[in-house]
């Protein structure tokens, strides 16, 4: 079976002057309305987070300070992505199992969410996701 849904690399409009940059996420920069933020920090740099799925949910993970890499697998092939730019967002689809490690001491990894939380979108079993993606 042919999977269409794929990550890609969004572009987060910014400013840049002597004072600084600015970068801005409105509505026409992400292909969803923003139903949750949130973002991890403190990291250790052997952790991992993600470790599932979503049933519903698309993302948009942005490293806002330091880097990180992301791990997406569709069910049929895996790749890995790095992420080092506050102006760059990682977008991912539903049915996309993630993890997100290497951590680089001080990152912070923000994650712009399409919906509410909700524990029963969730995959958190890796072979349950094979079988819910065939």
């Amino acid at each position: 079976m042919s999977r269409k849904k794929e990550t890609y690399i969004i572009e987060i409009p910014k400013v840049h002057d002597e004072r600084g940059s600015l970068a801005v996420v409105e509505k026409d920069v992400l292909p969803f309305k923003i139903k949750r933020i949130y973002y991890l920090y403190d990291v250790p740099s052997d952790s991992f987070r993600g470790g599932h799925a979503h049933k519903e949910q698309q993302s948009v993970i942005i490293a806002l300070s330091g880097s990180f890499e992301v791990v997406v697998d569709n069910g049929l092939s895996k790749k890995r992505i790095l992420l080092n730019k506050p102006n760059q967002g990682l977008f991912i689809p539903t049915e996309m199992w993630r993890e997100i490690e290497n951590f680089s001491s001080g990152s912070v990894c923000l994650v712009l969410a399409s919906t509410e939380f909700n524990e029963s979108e969730y995959i958190r079993n890796y072979d349950e996701f094979k079988s819910f993606v065939r």
